[in-house]
């Protein structure tokens, strides 16, 4: 994986964020980068909506600083703040978890509530190989949703 420190270093400092730290790590599978801030409320407002800005226009100056063509590693890294995005993660797979145990225990599919494609892509992952239970994603744009289904 490309180091993204310089970047997202480059970037706070241009944006006057102060930061105490970045460090990289890994989660459900996931190259993460976590910005260590002094205050993080205002990057968890709106459901996280400016973490995801700023992990956007981190791989889009990734992408610019690659050669043409190539298809980099550091398109797979998710960019944190504070923790926010992992601790999302976890809380999708305790649902998944709590979900497909409801599915076997009264033996019937559970639907889900709409979910962006990551987060679909968290349930499905989390489910992999877990014997009775199917996963699949039902629905259209904002209305797609994953059903855990029970399997004999």
């Amino acid at each position: 994986m490309k180091d993204l420190t310089p970047i997202i270093s480059d970037l706070l400092q241009s944006l006057g964020v102060t930061h105490k730290g970045i460090t990289t790590g890994e989660i459900a599978g996931q190259a993460i980068v976590t910005i260590d801030v002094e205050d993080a409320t205002p990057w968890k407002a709106q459901r996280g909506e400016s973490i995801r800005a700023l992990d956007h226009v981190v791989k889009k100056i990734a992408e610019a600083q690659s050669p043409l063509g190539s298809v980099s590693e550091e398109r797979m890294a998710l960019i944190d703040v504070a923790g926010y995005r992992a601790e999302l993660i976890k809380e999708l797979q305790d649902k998944a978890r709590m979900m497909a145990e409801r599915a076997k225990a009264f033996k019937y599919d559970v639907e889900l509530s709409p979910m962006t494609a990551y987060e679909r892509l968290i349930i499905h992952s989390t489910l992999q190989g877990v014997p009775g239970i199917k996963t699949e994603s039902r629905g259209e744009g904002r209305d797609r949703r994953v059903v855990i289904k029970y399997i004999i």
